[in-house]
């Protein structure tokens, strides 16, 4: 495994790089939490989202391509805008989830995730073990877990639910723990100025899709608390 010098440069490096990542996943969680909560309380809003919710969720998933595939081209301005614009129209799909669920059952899990995610982040931050060779397995698995839901909307089969939802619990969480250390590995490399930036916003895409479908999975177990 490769070994990186221990220099207070690289510490602040390291540090400004890391933090930066988290500043743009908090910014992106706080815009969407916000974008759905003003949505669910505006009962005409609401109504033109459900409305057009699958063009939203095709201009999600466009922006996520373009990010991710583009990711080397795109300035940081551009990068930034388009990570703020993925964050928004979540918020507005996810203002749904305000009107199918509890406020109380939303809360419990955004905790239970937020709690979850801190800690993996944290254990992918120090842990020794290299995890980069678990990337295939990471891969596969999303796919796997993906079709198991595109079956699970033909069977509706209330097992099939829960044990999708607690794989995509420990897989997110997983997931979590090697962005976080790939992350790092990259802030150890020296990337700096425009690149870093950058790599900033990239990385912060990839840990707010991590918190957010943990998150989406624990709500899905927690459904009990859904409103009738």
């Amino acid at each position: 495994m490769q070994t990186y010098p221990t220099t207070a440069r690289t510490t602040d490096i390291v540090r400004t790089f890391m933090a930066r990542t988290y500043s743009w996943m908090a910014a992106g969680l706080a815009l969407t939490a916000g974008v759905a909560y003003f949505t669910a309380q505006n009962d005409a809003l609401a109504l033109q989202v459900l409305s057009l919710r699958l063009p939203l969720m095709l201009a999600q998933l466009a922006l996520v391509f373009v990010l991710s595939l583009f990711a080397q081209r795109l300035s940081s301005a551009v990068a930034g805008l388009l990570f703020t614009a993925y964050a928004a129209l979540t918020g507005l799909t996810f203002s749904a989830i305000l009107l199918a669920y509890d406020l109380s059952a939303v809360t419990a899990a955004f905790a239970t995730t937020a709690g979850t995610f801190a800690l993996m982040s944290v254990a992918g931050f120090v842990i020794k073990k290299d995890l980069s060779a678990m990337g295939r397995f990471f891969m596969f698995a999303v796919i796997g877990l993906f079709v198991a839901m595109i079956v699970n909307l033909f069977v509706a089969s209330s097992a099939l639910t829960l044990g999708i939802s607690i794989v995509g619990v420990l897989l997110f969480a997983g997931l979590t723990a090697y962005d976080t250390q790939m992350l790092r590995n990259l802030a150890l490399s020296g990337v700096q100025g425009e690149m870093a930036e950058r790599a900033a916003i990239n990385g912060a895409l990839a840990l707010y899709l991590d918190f957010i479908n943990m998150f989406l999975f624990i709500l899905r177990l927690f459904s009990g608390s859904s409103r009738n």
